[in-house]
């Protein structure tokens, strides 16, 4: 009886293999589809690897890791295709669990959620939050206060709105409504109704600014060209509010900002109505305690508030900040130090920062 072949041959060549092609121009396309083993040194690797490239002869094509050990390769240590198969299962259970998460009414325990994926609590634990930047009960909190500003617009009743976010008693949402939405569920429902924000338009350095002010404090820094542009973004965010002029006292408190963006080091001290996520607003703390004149990178950020991959959820949160140097995002840059990503426009950043450095 004929011994079957455990490698993966093809009738044609090596060199006509369209998996050669694949590897010799290293395309990342070929990566999850084939692995590539090497006869003379025993070793399998993913099609990009930045290895030597072998002789054609010396080249067997194999179509899973698993193919490529039962015929007696080991990984290379050097392009890891075992790691990256293990990386590509991990993100595929954790999107399974961040599923799971935004649908349950209760958020699952770390053991419950751990016992879903088959791994010990703190594996899973270090796990997801390595993947997503948040811990499990984060994502879950995120998710359901998302669910809450729309079931709370979408919904017949505010009642029914909690409950179906996930909230199971409405005290205990209650509790924290103006932390989830900066102000009353029926408020928010109404679009701001019978809330009454003073705001004022002046003109700065960095051209026109809009500065807005809520009852708990400072709710909208904006900075732009055109009033009617900043006004009608103010109106977005508080369409049913009513919006009216400063007076003296507010007229000071707009005063004050305009010095602080000329002069940083005087600082700031006026209340700010923050309204965001809780992971949003973790990350505008650590936003705050960036010293003018200095700067951090999204990657740096993400690392202080304990979410080492979160980086790019720091940006979004950069991206959704409406209080321009009071909450100083203009501070966060790329890691190698370019900048980019400002809400207001980039050359308004560098002149932030412009300013800021001469003034230090």
């Amino acid at each position: 009886m004929t011994k079957t072949n455990r490698f993966v041959h093809t009738n044609i060549s090596t060199i006509e293999d369209p998996r050669w092609k694949a590897f010799v121009s290293r395309d990342p396309a070929g990566v999850g589809q084939f692995y590539t083993a090497v006869k003379t040194t025993g070793i399998y690797c993913l099609p990009t690897c930045s290895a030597r490239l072998p002789k054609p002869e010396n080249i067997l094509f194999f179509d899973t890791i698993q193919a490529a050990e039962q015929a007696g390769f080991r990984p290379c240590k050097r392009c890891k295709p075992d790691q990256i198969e293990q990386k590509n299962k991990n993100i595929a259970m954790i999107t399974k669990i961040c599923r799971i998460l935004e649908v349950e009414e209760e958020i699952p325990s770390l053991d419950q959620l751990a016992a879903s994926a088959g791994m010990s609590k703190y594996h899973f634990h270090r796990l997801f939050k390595k993947t997503t930047g948040l811990t499990p009960r984060e994502y879950a909190v995120t998710r359901r206060e998302a669910r809450l500003r729309e079931n709370i617009i979408q919904k017949n009743t505010i009642t029914e709105a909690i409950y179906d976010a996930g909230y199971n008693a409405n005290s205990r949402f209650y509790e924290k409504s103006d932390q989830v939405l900066g102000m009353t569920p029926s408020t928010y429902r109404s679009g701001g109704k019978d809330m009454k924000i003073r705001f004022a338009i002046a003109e700065s350095s960095l051209g026109l600014i809009l500065v807005a002010e809520s009852e708990r404090g400072l709710c909208s820094i904006m900075l732009g060209d055109e009033p009617a542009k900043l006004m009608q973004d103010l109106h977005n965010r508080f369409p049913k509010a009513e919006l009216v002029g400063g007076d003296s006292d507010f007229e000071n408190r707009v005063a004050m900002v305009i010095r602080f963006i000329e002069s940083p080091k005087i600082g700031l001290d006026l209340p700010l109505d923050i309204q965001g996520t809780a992971f949003q607003q973790r990350v505008w703390q650590a936003l705050r305690l960036i010293p003018a004149g200095t700067t951090a990178s999204y990657a740096e950020i993400a690392e202080r508030i304990g979410s080492p991959k979160g980086a790019r959820a720091v940006a979004q949160a950069c991206a959704s900040n409406y209080l321009a140097v009071a909450i100083p995002c203009h501070r966060v840059v790329h890691t190698d130090g370019s900048i980019s990503g400002y809400r207001w426009g980039v050359d308004r950043k560098k002149a932030l920062l412009q300013i800021e450095s001469e003034e230090v």
